[in-house]
């Protein structure tokens, strides 16, 4: 759904400006009948003037890939599943039985202070554009 969204402002985008190229080109051909002399070159550095024009480095808008960044995360609480074992010692019972020994397992949640440290993120491709 999204993916559509940003297409379609593309799309939008895309048109939007070649109709103000083509209005601003059809605009200058009407001043150039009007005044023979001088028009093309007063029309030549006002079409190549445009500061929106995409290929005279004013906006430029690069793709960058999907990529993973290194980024530091502060200390924090975090509540961790911990695991315990106990070993429980072998014993005589009051009838003279031998218990041999065992090991019991504890499971349980438990809150632990995790310290900052550097993780790495995936950052997902994204269009940068640089206006200038």
């Amino acid at each position: 759904m999204i993916s559509s969204m940003r297409a379609r402002r593309l799309v939008a985008g895309a048109a939007a400006t070649g109709l103000l190229a083509g209005g601003a080109a059809l605009g200058m051909s009407g001043t150039a009948t009007a005044a023979p002399a001088p028009a093309p070159a007063s029309a030549t550095s006002v079409v190549t003037g445009d500061h929106h024009d995409r290929h005279n480095g004013h906006d430029r808008c690069t793709w960058k890939k999907g990529h993973w960044e290194k980024k530091w995360v502060k200390g924090h609480w975090e509540k961790k599943w911990t695991h315990h074992k106990t070993w429980h010692q072998g014993h005589h019972d009051k009838h003279g039985t031998w218990h041999k020994g065992y090991w019991d397992h504890d499971r349980q949640y438990k809150w632990v202070y995790v310290h900052g440290h550097w993780d790495h993120h995936w950052v997902k491709g994204h269009w940068d554009c640089k206006h200038r």
